[in-house]
């Protein structure tokens, strides 16, 4: 990755199971672009980003707090997690330390690592490009507008009890 690409922030929204084929995912959000990034990943890397997300401190270290613990006792922290390339289907990653070092990472092990440290999670934009998926919540949107509309155009009277609406003459089509 040259030092010139643009990356743009994203949020880790969270660990999914796809239920058809079992394949776990972490996804991040750009909400720039509205645009999910979905990451395959193992069970033990989602297990690590779903449990330090959900705030659960395991009794002994883990790897990934085991890292963090590290850094922290070497007083170097945590800048910055990149998402920097996807090649042949698997993503790469750097983490960015305060020292301006580089670390070459896989994307998974990042994502667990910025988590536990509360660091931002930066992705190419070239990689959100070409592995985003539209989050679009539009129609969510417009259906809440409709609703609006609707409650704009009721009163508490149109719930009274008494009389009920004249019965139609015929069913609706498709009805017995």
């Amino acid at each position: 990755m040259g030092d010139d690409e643009e990356m743009v922030p994203v949020e880790v929204v969270g660990v999914r199971q796809h239920l058809v084929d079992d394949e776990i995912v972490v996804l991040l959000l750009d909400p720039a672009a509205e645009l999910f990034v979905p990451i395959l990943i193992g069970p033990s890397e989602a297990s690590a980003i779903a449990t330090a997300q959900a705030g659960i401190v395991p009794p002994r270290p883990m790897t990934h707090d085991l890292l963090r613990n590290v850094l922290t006792t070497l007083g170097v922290g945590l800048e910055r997690v990149e998402i920097t390339d996807l090649t042949d289907g698997v993503f790469h990653a750097a983490l960015v330390l305060a020292t301006g070092a580089r670390v070459d990472s896989r994307a998974s092990d990042a994502i667990a690592l910025a988590v536990r440290t509360g660091s931002p999670v930066l992705c190419s934009a070239e990689v959100v490009a070409v592995a985003g998926v539209e989050a679009s919540t539009k129609p969510a949107e417009q259906e809440m507008e409709r609703f609006r509309r609707f409650l704009d155009q009721i009163s508490p009277e149109d719930f009274e009890e008494g009389e009920e609406p004249p019965a139609s003459p015929e069913p609706p089509r498709g009805l017995p």
